[in-house]
């Protein structure tokens, strides 16, 4: 079936993960597979109809039930993905800084050939280490890969360019913030609400109740990368330094603060990378969130989002994906939730 099925009942996901060694399990809710590189693990967000953040703007509050990337995408991900869609890469998926770890901090995913056969490859020590220098543009056309079942071919309507997302060519500031969800998307870019809701929402009911930090906590990280990790840990700059591991990689692997998940079981939604959503901030800009290993520790916090150009590269930033449910999903359960109206009326 091209959909997920959506559970009825809502689950509730446990924040105590089975600790290996340095890294968390790596299994998920759900899961979308891939040929060549890690597997990437979906969690369930349950909780639908929460109620915003009472803090800041008031983000948080999703009326469905969703799965949402455990871990952030990986380069090794990525580069299966250029691998299918980027032979002549029309639409700039691939940023040469990315072949460059020292001099521009990239993540060391090298082209080689030329337009019309280009092969992409990373190294095994970096495959599992989020991508940088992608853009909004670029997640989203990863976003109609997977919907459109990871296919191989150029970057047109069957592949890159519709799926989640209508983006027919757009690569521009202006076309990339005109471009929406589309009604029957299933992997996407998470909207901000999804994304809060996922880092910081305690997933203790239907409620508002929130933490200030995607670690589970509301109070600072420590960035100490230890075995055990001792929990609320993050990859960020602490002003003396880059980041919990520095020089060559800066970006940490899936997990490897095993006990720093947010209450939803997600990883690294502080700090590592800055994460995109589908926020539009000021007209001119795509929201992000999450800090990274190169920015300090407010940037974590649930008051404070962030944003860049959709067409912007940029070396601190990457993303995740999440997975909603289709329209009659939803209906289904709309139905259901007006069939407990009734039943409570008529008690």
């Amino acid at each position: 079936m091209r959909r997920a099925i959506f559970a009825a009942a809502v689950l509730i996901v446990s924040v105590g993960l089975v600790q290996a060694g340095i890294r968390a399990d790596l299994s998920g809710d759900a899961v979308v597979d891939f040929a060549t590189t890690m597997d990437m693990p979906l969690m369930t967000v349950g909780n639908p109809g929460n109620a915003d953040d009472t803090h800041g703007d008031g983000y948080g509050g999703v009326d469905y039930a969703y799965n949402i990337g455990k871990f952030e995408v990986t380069a090794g991900q990525y580069t299966e993905f250029l691998n299918a869609v980027a032979a002549t890469d029309t639409y700039g998926l691939y940023n040469t800084n990315m072949a460059d770890p020292s001099g521009v901090w990239g993540c060391n995913i090298q082209r080689s050939g030329s337009a019309g056969s280009y092969t992409y490859a990373v190294a095994a020590d970096w495959e599992d280490r989020p991508p940088n220098y992608v853009s909004w543009g670029d997640s989203a056309r990863f976003s109609n890969w997977l919907t459109n079942g990871m296919p191989t071919g150029s970057q047109d309507l069957t592949t890159t360019e519709d799926g989640s997302y209508f983006l027919n060519g757009a690569t521009s500031d202006a076309d990339l913030l005109a471009v929406t969800r589309e009604a029957d998307a299933r992997y996407v870019i998470p909207t901000e609400d999804e994304w809060y809701k996922a880092a910081y929402h305690k997933n203790d009911g239907a409620t508002g109740n929130y933490f200030d930090y995607p670690t589970s906590s509301d109070s600072l990280p420590s960035h100490d990368l230890i075995d055990p990790d001792p929990g609320n840990n993050a990859n960020f700059n602490d002003f003396d330094d880059s980041g919990s591991i520095g020089s060559p990689y800066y970006r940490t692997e899936p997990g490897e603060f095993e006990n720093s998940a947010s209450p939803y079981g997600t990883f690294d939604m502080g700090g590592n990378v800055f994460e995109w959503n589908e926020a539009i901030l000021y007209g001119s800009y795509r929201g992000f969130r999450g800090g990274s290993f190169d920015i300090y520790a407010p940037y974590l916090l649930a008051l404070l989002p962030d944003y860049g150009s959709p067409a912007a590269e940029s070396l601190n930033v990457g993303f995740r994906v999440s997975e909603v449910p289709e329209p009659a999903a939803l209906g289904l359960l709309g139905l259901g939730s007006l069939a407990l109206l009734k039943r409570r009326a008529h008690a």
